[in-house]
């Protein structure tokens, strides 16, 4: 399965929610305090943001249609919130109220505003056109920062919007606030209240739920939930580990300061202070002012994807702040702005079975089967649930209400499941999803080891799965080297049946090559002449080359030099493998669990039989070892050779003892020179240290006993 399978082109529609009478306006009151007190409170939200949007559009409909269904308590009339215990409440001094949601995804959403702008300020329709500042809505942790006198002092939550956290300590440790602001004496406010979003790029959060995978601790559901989790903990140790930027956008609090009259200007000051401010805005103004906030909203969503951190829709601002101010707020919103959100990227569906997912290095990953829902823009059928352990964590089986995210070009998941009552039994009784104890493309054993959350197959060479990326890695540079044969070649033999294992390469003709699409006769005799000279190579690289789990260059040599043929290292028993260096018991387990199935012994033999050879020798022991002509020595290796590749001469060296060093420094043994040496030959002349050239390298591998050559290239 690859990408493109959890991906339809078609839009399904999602169904909107039913009128309420009186009495089930207080049941959407509950409802939305409730979700309100995950999301604000908790910082685990229960709901995507679309359905808590669309429960919150309803109230607000059956309040706008009958008035006296509006309670002061009312989710529409403040913002919600609360402190958490253990926080010290901050009262701020002008309130952080939230602002009015358009939902639409048409040019209605920035026309309706203009014209709203214009009604409220009782433009005549000859007058000029309204200047408006447009930007980002950032999908993260509303944050006040107070700096007093260029210092900062404190950082506050936005809470209730009324009375927030004091989060200082935590704030503290995010790089990009600066503690004091950029300026001097006077030109610094007394007081200034900065208000902006700390927020968690896409790539870091990543980064951070696969860490917390691999500790099998719980993951994030979103970018928002995992940087709000990180400021709103009593632990500053916690939140200095967690990767949280930070953006500007508006003001508290100000004294002893001229704001500057335009929202854009500010948002220029305020750079110009040291603080980061999202470099995605623009003004729109004259008589085009509504439609470039249109053009500003598409060209934003069609970048969207492309962006590094979450957006959930463009905010529009009256731009003059004079007109801010007679425009005024009403009740918990500004008259003169506005968010117009993007499709959700996050929505609900059901779960209609699990299957399984091998990747292309075995991992068996189980992937959800969802009745189709457009969320992030396209329809989803397919999504990931990452491994057993982050399945049953979040509880996910067959006929479960899913909350799926896709947010730019990350394959969706399931984030979380749904119901009605969390202490409600499923109905019919359905069992806990169990992983596979053979692979489903191959059948061979799964394995999951010791401290790992995934699960594997062994098939390797064999595994349909894992062919492609096997070939690829066997071929590569530093294992048996096919030069030309990279992705797309790769694809073609693959797809076409044409190579199902590794020996089938060396069973390729010119004119099945050359039939290939984009391959004349030319290329395909340059492949086959890559192929034959492949066969001549060294055991370690062949042993790389198999992609033997947990084995790496290095261990593939220390393999090879303590066993010295492949036979030897295929039938070693752990507690041998436990005797070479670096190898502990999970590499000693993979080796043997590799060596152990029958088709890969099988692959081992016949490439053999297809001409590929290597020098083997007996088992070296330690004091052989240390007869070497160049143990204990460390080279490094700069430009061009005349005859040998960088590889071929580390490969040489190596062989005889010698370590291989990308850096130079006192404790360097030889610098190895050719053409077009740079810094490092320069280093080492100032040094004094001994270099040589090709020549001279082959010299000391010949024989160490004679006098140390020139140090002269």
């Amino acid at each position: 399965m690859s990408q493109n399978d959890f991906f339809s082109d078609e839009p399904q529609p999602i169904g909107a929610g039913d009128a309420s009478p009186a009495a089930q306006a207080a049941n959407l009151r509950a409802t939305l305090h409730q979700l309100a007190h995950s999301y604000y409170v908790l910082d685990a939200p229960t709901v995507p943001d679309a359905e808590y949007d669309r429960l919150f559009q309803q109230l607000q409909a059956l309040e706008d249609a009958d008035p006296s269904l509006r309670t002061p308590d009312s989710p529409t009339q403040r913002v919600l919130g609360q402190v958490l215990d253990g926080f010290a409440p901050v009262r701020h001094a002008v309130p952080m109220l939230s602002i009015r949601t358009e939902t639409d995804t048409e040019a209605t959403g920035a026309e309706a505003f203009d014209a709203r702008v214009r009604r409220e300020l009782a433009l005549p329709e000859d007058a000029p056109a309204v200047a408006y500042a447009a930007e980002l809505k950032f999908d993260g942790l509303a944050i006040n920062l107070r700096y007093e006198h260029g210092v900062l002092v404190q950082a506050a939550t936005r809470g209730d919007g009324e009375t927030g956290e004091d989060v200082t300590q935590n704030i503290r440790t995010v790089g990009q606030i600066p503690l004091k602001l950029q300026g001097q004496g006077d030109a610094l406010p007394a007081v200034l209240e900065v208000r902006g979003e700390v927020y968690m790029r896409r790539d870091d959060f990543e980064r951070l739920n696969e860490q917390q995978r691999e500790r099998g601790d719980k993951t994030f559901v979103n970018p928002r939930n995992a940087a709000a989790g990180a400021v709103r903990q009593l632990d500053p140790a916690i939140a200095a580990q967690r990767p949280l930027s930070f953006f500007a956008y508006g003001l508290g609090e100000v004294q002893g300061w001229d704001i500057p009259p335009t929202h854009s200007g500010l948002l220029d000051t305020l750079a110009a202070l040291g603080l980061p401010v999202c470099a995605e805005r623009t003004v729109a103004q004259g008589a085009s002012g509504p439609q470039g906030l249109v053009a500003f909203h598409q060209a934003m969503g069609a970048k969207r994807d492309q962006l590094p951190f979450d957006i959930d829709g463009v905010v529009y601002k009256v731009n003059n702040r004079a007109l801010q101010e007679q425009l005024g707020f009403v009740t918990r919103e500004p008259r003169w702005a506005v968010a117009h959100k993007y499709p959700a990227q996050e929505q609900l569906t059901q779960v209609d079975g699990i299957d399984i997912q091998v990747g292309r290095t075995g991992k068996l990953t189980p992937v959800a089967r969802l009745k189709p829902v457009f969320v992030g823009g396209v329809t989803v059928t397919n999504a990931t649930l990452h491994n057993l352990f982050e399945l049953r964590r979040k509880g996910v089986r067959v006929g479960d209400t899913a909350i799926v995210r896709r947010a730019g070009d990350v394959i969706p998941e399931v984030v979380g499941v749904m119901r009605p009552d969390p202490l409600a039994a499923r109905s019919p009784y359905v069992p806990n999803f169990r992983m596979p104890r053979h692979c489903p493309i191959c059948g061979s054993t799964v394995v999951r080891e010791r401290e790992e959350v995934n699960h594997r197959c062994t098939g390797g060479l064999f595994c349909a799965a894992q062919r492609k990326q096997a070939l690829l890695h066997f071929a590569q540079r530093r294992a048996v080297e096919v030069e030309g044969l990279g992705d797309k070649l790769v694809d073609q033999l693959v797809d076409g049946g044409l190579v199902r294992t590794l020996p089938d390469l060396y069973k390729l003709g010119l004119m099945k090559l050359a039939a290939l699409d984009r391959m004349a006769d030319k290329s395909a005799q340059n492949i086959l002449a890559a192929l034959e000279k492949s066969k001549q190579t060294t055991l370690p690289r062949f042993l790389f080359g198999l992609g033997i789990r947990h084995v790496g260059e290095a261990t593939a040599k220390d393999l090879a030099k303590h066993f010295g043929g492949i036979d030897r290292i295929m039938d070693a028993p752990e507690d041998q493998l436990l005797a070479v260096r670096d190898v502990g018991p999970v590499v000693a387990k993979s080796i043997r669990t590799f060596f152990d199935q029958a088709h890969n012994r099988e692959v081992v033999e016949q490439l053999r039989a297809a001409g590929i050879t290597w020098a083997e020798h007996e088992p070296s022991a330690a004091a052989d070892a240390a007869a070497l002509p160049l143990s204990g020595k460390t080279l490094v290796l700069t430009g061009t050779l005349p005859t040998l590749s960088r590889d071929e001469a580390k490969d040489l060296i190596e062989a005889q003892g010698g370590k291989v060093a990308g850096s130079v420094s006192k404790k360097t043994s030889y610098v190895v020179a050719g053409a077009e040496a740079g810094s490092k030959l320069e280093k080492a002349q100032s040094l004094g240290l001994p270099i040589v050239d090709e020549a001279g390298l082959l010299a000391l591998l010949a024989s160490f006993a004679e006098a140390p050559p020139s140090t002269e290239v």
